[in-house]
């Protein structure tokens, strides 16, 4: 499908003679290449859900409605709690059964069985980590007798459709799959649902990267350079989303507004003397499944609240987008459930945005409140650094047994594997997965107290996700809250992935609360590598839930979460050391309040218009002394000339957006990039440099060496994103600091100054986007360079290229950017392609909650071909949102089908 020239590609005709003929096209295609068969248009149709009519779907109690708007949106409608979770894993089931079938394989380290050899590795490390043993321990220990009734309702449900549907009756994915092997599902189970959150919690850690990153850069970088790479939060220019506020000594008790407290425990120092070279380990996260999106700087959302005394429909207005990574179908489904009467054995009348594989609503709201998610960013994660023997591992000056266990993977079309996990009492070994990570920690400086490091440290990870919890729980109770009170009490259970919870209701008021369990430390700040022998390094427990930060009804307002600082730096719990920067937090800020003052009002077109804002602080800030520079070249003047005038906005079809990217990526790359080790720089850029143990000023006699970079380009520094820019600005008045220096290589002298260097970045820039989108700068635009695909994350991105073309679709051309509140990230070393987007978007109107809205990024199916596989995107690409249907009238009027499910 080619790139569109100025918007987003068109969509299909939705006649029905029109669909058949692009399909049959399709597929005349793919059996032409040699796949040894046809696929009529039955077999593409054959899964598309039944809409209307009647269904018998066993262990109902009474009959269950299922309403299905233009958009194929079901709205769900009971007489019992049993009935409506049942009810939602069928209808889940009949739109995104593949998806919910490569979950659990995902979560339960068993994509061999599925996808052969090829997953093996990946199979290992999961396995390794044991999310599925997790939930399983969960399920069997920790969760509420009703949760388990509505997870084994809703397993039920999608059981009852499974008895019923296979091969491509379930999904076009399954004929595929046919092509290389007899795989067949098995029935779901609760704990396939509650392992879910464990996959949710691996993609929102934290700073795991940011503890890895680090510790590769000391092998180019002294202590002091890492630190100015990683400045600390701007608190007196990007608030935090607490502003005030502490905890009371005595009762441990956290108070909005209080008084100033001591500094964060644990803080004073990194343990910077357990650097290691972790870049193998660095490998195998980079192939773990990150459904949710690359982990980093640019995983997080937008999410913020404005009270009735500053909008126009006089009570609150909530707004959220979670940004992840973009891929087909979206990470969301939209659903409505609803007790066509609310009593003790109904309770549930919600509807918003929830995962398919799992009962209930994620976000969205009920009658009462309404609540949205942003990460946290909580530092929940440890590397540990272990030394190990043959006997076990050294702690506490004595040898201690591992606990091991073996796990077999079944491999489809061979032998199966068995593996032997080994762990020690800070969590499973990392290390055992890979034989190149059997050298972490091979070259790390330690200590003169550190035991001998012989062939090197082994390296395990101890993550809050790893101990069972109630986060199941919790997802149940905050549907069925009425007020602040019930709320909060559902939040002390949403224990991982932490996430900033914002809230509202009818009655006015509004709130924020941080919830999860979080650590505490006893010795260092999470920030390297910690010495697993030494038990000063051990987490000393948890933040207690009554500690943690929260607001209600403060004076300003309005809340804004959007990654940034929590609390400021009085906050007597360590938290994180590696917040997001505040650039969108700081300008959603500034957006609510150029509204509110002198008694203006929000609207919900506000709102609405507030999430579509692209405006770049990086070009406010860096523009002006890129437009001051003396460029002698007219070839290239004349793409610097773009920027005179330019008001920072990255609209598709601007020219300046387009060169001011590619300037700041060239400037970030020659200043920064290119000085990185080899493990942290992108695949496939190579660079003659100095060997890693070389110091001191480059000469005629140094040698060089040809270093190829390693890390998959979305996750390869410098990423671009807001701590780059808080880097630059430390250093963008001071015009001959060593960073804007670039040594002489063979043939080209180096750069002296930060005007030389800007200078550089944008010839560069020029001549990179004449090769990219031609020498006449007239026919430039920001959308055209910065596109976004949407792939199957199974057979879209690993199967055969005619294959590939079935399920995946794109490219559209998009506004916004790299922590912009429009948050179509992309990162700076690997290239200008959308890495992650805001997945979904909704505006919730709590003086009438039939007058929300809300998008989803592709559509309710993940059928190909059917005709809601991606037909929002459209809209969602150009900021539009559709209207919300909620109450049972409003629903009526919006349906399109009906399908009656019978006992």
């Amino acid at each position: 499908m080619p790139a569109n020239k100025s918007g987003p590609v068109p969509r299909k005709k939705k006649g029905r003679r029109g669909r058949l003929v692009a399909i049959t096209v399709v597929l005349l295609l793919v059996a032409g290449i040699g796949f040894g068969a046809f696929w009529g248009v039955s077999t593409v149709r054959a899964s598309f859900p039944q809409t209307t009519g009647s269904l018998k779907v066993p262990g109902l109690t009474n009959p269950v409605d299922v309403t299905r708007d233009a958009n194929g949106i079901p709205q769900i409608y009971a007489d019992t709690d049993e009935d409506l979770f049942r009810a939602q894993g069928y209808v889940q089931a009949q739109d995104r059964f593949w998806e919910m079938d490569v979950r659990r394989h995902m979560t339960s380290g068993r994509l061999s069985e599925m996808f052969g050899k090829s997953q093996v590795k990946t199979d290992s490390f999961l396995r390794t980590l044991g999310w599925h043993r997790v939930a399983q321990k969960e399920y069997d220990t920790k969760l509420s007798p009703s949760t388990k009734k509505y997870l084994q309702a809703y397993s039920a449900g999608v059981n009852s459709y499974l008895k019923d549907h296979g091969g491509s009756a379930l999904s076009l994915e399954y004929a595929a799959l046919d092509f290389q092997n007899d795989y067949k599902p098995e029935k779901w189970t609760p704990v396939d649902s509650v392992a879910w959150l464990k996959a949710m919690a691996w993609d929102l850690r934290g700073n795991m990267q940011e503890e890895i990153d680090r510790s590769l850069m000391t092998s180019r970088f002294t202590p002091a350079q890492i630190d100015r790479l990683y400045p600390s939060y701007p608190y007196k220019r990007n608030k935090p989303i607490v502003e005030g506020g502490a905890v009371d000594p005595a009762t441990k008790q956290f108070k909005p507004g209080g008084a100033a407290n001591s500094a964060p425990a644990g803080a004073a120092g990194a343990a910077a003397g357990f650097q290691s070279q972790l870049s193998s380990l660095s490998k195998t996260l980079d192939k773990v499944p990150a459904l949710l999106g690359p982990n980093g700087n640019g995983i997080g959302s937008n999410s913020w609240v404005v009270s009735g005394d500053h909008t126009t429909t006089g009570k609150p207005l909530l707004a959220n987008d979670p940004h992840l990574a973009p891929q087909m179908p979206s990470l969301w489904y939209q659903m409505g459930l609803h007790c066509r009467t609310t009593s003790p054995k109904c309770n549930y009348d919600v509807s918003g945005f929830t995962f398919s594989g799992m009962p209930g609503v994620v976000i969205g709201h009920n009658q009462d409140i309404s609540w949205g998610m942003t990460n946290l960013g909580a530092d929940v994660t440890d590397l540990y650094l272990e030394k190990v023997s043959a006997g076990g591992y050294l702690y506490d000056n004595r040898q201690r047994p591992f606990v091991t266990r073996k796990e077999t993977i079944k491999v489809a079309g061979g032998e199966s594997r068995e593996i032997t996990v080994r762990s020690t009492n800070n969590g499973p070994v990392v290390s055992d997965r890979d034989s190149e990570l059997a050298g972490v920690g091979k070259d790390a400086p330690v200590g003169n107290a550190a035991p001998d490091r012989g062939d090197g440290y082994a390296v395990s990870l101890r993550w809050t996700a790893l101990n069972p919890g109630k986060s199941m729980d919790a997802v149940f109770e905050m549907n069925r809250a009425k007020d602040w009170t019930s709320f909060r009490k559902a939040a002390e259970h949403f224990e991982v992935p932490s996430q900033n919870l914002i809230y509202a209701d009818t009655k006015g008021n509004i709130g924020y609360q941080a919830p999860g369990q979080i650590p505490v430390r006893g010795k260092g700040d999470g920030s390297y590598p910690a010495p697993g022998w030494d038990p000063r390094y051990r987490w000393t427990g948890y933040i207690p839930q009554k500690s943690l930060p929260y607001e209600y009804n403060p004076k300003r307002g309005y809340i804004v979460t959007a990654n940034q600082a929590v609390t400021d730096e009085k906050y007597p719990y360590l938290l994180t050391k590696d917040w997001g920067y505040g650039s969108r937090s700081q300008r959603i800020n500034d957006l609510i309040q150029s509204k509110i003052k002198d008694g203006g009002k929000v609207s919900t077109d506000d709102m609405q218009a507030f999430q579509k804002d692209n405006s770049s602080e990086i070009a406010r800030l860096l523009t002006p002394y890129l437009t001051k520079i003396d460029i002698k070249d007219k070839y290239v003047r004349d793409a610097q000339q773009l920027l005179d005038g330019w008001d920072f906005t990255q609209e598709p079809d601007s020219a300046a957006a387009a060169y001011f990217n590619a300037v700041w990526r060239n400037t970030l790359k020659l200043a920064f990039g290119n000085k990185m080790p080899k493990e942290l720089r992108p695949e496939g850029q190579c660079l003659t440099v100095r060997p890693a143990d070389e110091t001191g000023p480059a000469d005629e006699n140094d040698k060089y060496v040809r270093e190829c970079g390693e890390r998959a380009g979305d996750t390869a520094q410098p990423d671009g994103g807001d701590r780059w820019y808080e880097v630059v600005r430390g250093i963008l008045d001071d015009p001959n600091n060593a960073w804007w220096k670039t040594e002489d290589r063979p043939g080209r002298p180096g750069d002296q100054n930060r005007d030389q260097l800007l200078a550089h970045a944008m010839a560069d820039a020029r001549y990179e986007l004449t090769a990219k989108l031609g020498k006449n700068i007239d026919n430039w635009s920001w959308g055209r360079l910065h596109q976004m695909y949407l792939k199957n994350q199974t057979l879209g991105t690993d199967g055969p290229g005619a294959l590939q073309g079935l399920f995946n679709r794109g490219p559209w051309n998009v506004g916004g950017g790299e922590a912009a509140v429009d948050a179509t990230g992309w990162n700076a070393a690997g290239g200008y392609k959308v890495t992650w987007v805001p997945s979904m978007r909704m505006v919730v109107n709590l003086a009438d909650l039939d007058k929300s809205r809300w998008i989803n990024l592709t559509g309710a199916s993940g059928h190909a071909y059917d005709a809601h596989y991606y037909d929002q995107t459209d809209k969602w690409a150009k900021g539009e949102l559709l209207p919300w249907a909620y109450s049972e009238d409003a629903v009526k009027k919006a349906a399109k089908d009906t399908l009656t499910l019978s006992p």
